[in-house]
């Protein structure tokens, strides 16, 4: 069987962005004419009617592709065919909002598909530990593993080109790797994924004429995983498990600390709130764009690291390290770690009692002491935080002042449906 090139992956790069951004407009029109449009709510970030499906134009682009320039192969007719299972399933989630169990369900079939097909993890590497082998437990393992990650590609979809910009760039720098591991065909994979996302991404950057919704967030989880399995995991080098992990920091974080404060405060796991990452950047002032160009270049970041990772040469793969090259990759992830806990003191998830004083020292000059004590209060035992910029009379973007810049999200922004 022929491997795959690089010369494979750009080509099913190209034809998959031209075919979703293509197939888009026709997904548009198709949600349209069934009812499938989403509408703006208080805790959604959108501020007019949407036509949803989207994710059937990433489908068919990642399908032609496929197609052309995927291997005949059980374990991509099977990543093709759960493809197709969990767009079908977010599509009639997108129109008919179904319950959160079937969702579940369909998430397990489309992921119990791939693995049938052979795409699961038989063992792993790990750094300090060797390969780990799982000859039992590796087929639900990685059922687990593509569930989970699907769910948060979906969790992380609120924004406008959120989901489909971050999917892009994971998935461009898989195929990097995948290549750079001779992983061939899992490189094509992880390429045509990305061409997919950049194509819908045409249409879905702020002001987004057509969001992919579940269909399309489902999908991209469930492709990404795939290519991890595929591309990364299964290989016997050291940094392969790490990689992945690296690279999807942004869902995985933003995932996590809302899944926390779900449990914390006695809310069902699934049930919709205003605690995203990107909901948070709006609370302080950020607009659509602002927010996703921080996402992306958070992304970005990360993206450079798991390259360096890989490409710096700091050890001979014998457990000897070039002190010169080590060094180098200890600054590229120090700087990418102080950008992270920067990120993540802007969006005021670790609320630090000593910096958020500062913070409301400056944004309210003539308050008292025990004004900004109390606020300070406030922000540490409810975790709501005040907008610090808003429309102003220039428009969006412009700072509100500072007297007027402490309010509150009302509590019905923190709740209704799901996107």
């Amino acid at each position: 069987m022929r491997q795959s090139t690089e010369l494979d992956a750009l080509y099913a790069f190209v034809a998959a962005a031209g075919v979703s951004a293509l197939l888009t407009p026709v997904t548009m029109r198709l949600a349209r004419l069934v009812g499938a449009i989403d509408q703006p709510r208080e805790r959604g970030l959108s501020d007019r009617a949407t036509p949803l499906l989207g994710g059937l134009a990433i489908f068919g682009g990642t399908l032609v592709a496929g197609l052309a320039w995927l291997p005949d192969d059980p374990r991509y007719h099977g990543i093709l065919l759960a493809a197709a299972v969990i767009t079908v399933v977010g599509a009639l989630d997108d129109r008919f909002d179904l319950p959160p169990g079937v969702k579940l369900a369909g998430q397990v079939v489309a992921a119990l598909i791939a693995v049938h097909f052979g795409v699961f993890v038989r063992h792993l590497t790990l750094p300090f530990v060797g390969e780990l082998y799982f000859p039992n437990t590796g087929p639900a393992l990685t059922v687990v593993g593509l569930v989970a990650l699907m769910n948060m590609v979906n969790f992380s979809d609120g924004v406008d080109g959120m989901a489909a910009g971050v999917s892009t760039i994971i998935a461009a720098t898989l195929a990097i790797i995948a290549f750079d591991l001779n992983r061939g065909d899992p490189g094509v994979l992880a390429a045509l994924t990305a061409g997919a996302a950049l194509g819908f991404l045409f249409h879905n950057f702020p002001p987004a004429s057509s969001f992919m919704g579940d269909s399309g967030s489902n999908l991209l989880g469930l492709l990404m995983g795939a290519v991890a399995v595929e591309g990364a995991v299964k290989t016997p080098v050291v940094v392969s498990f790490v990689v992945p992990l690296i690279l999807l920091a942004v869902p995985f974080l933003d995932t996590t600390f809302v899944v926390l404060k779900r449990l914390k405060y006695r809310r069902p796991v699934y049930a919709s709130d205003a605690e995203h990452f990107h909901h948070r950047m709006a609370r302080i002032g950020f607009s659509r764009r602002r927010t996703i160009a921080y996402m992306y270049a958070w992304t970005l970041m990360l993206a450079g690291l798991a390259l360096a990772l890989r490409f710096v040469p700091y050890s001979d793969h014998h457990g000897h390290l070039y002190l010169g090259w080590t060094l180098v990759l200890l600054a590229i992830g120090a700087v990418v770690a102080a950008a992270s806990v920067y990120l993540v003191y802007v969006l005021e998830i670790l609320k630090f009692r000593r910096l958020d004083t500062m913070r409301l020292r400056r944004l309210r000059p003539d308050a008292t002491p025990a004004q900004i004590a109390q606020d300070v209060v406030d922000d540490l035992q409810t975790g709501e935080f005040g907008a610090v910029a808003g429309e102003g009379p220039a428009g969006p973007g412009t700072p509100t002042p500072p007297t007027t810049a402490r309010t509150r999200t009302p509590s019905a922004a923190r709740s209704g449906p799901g996107r």
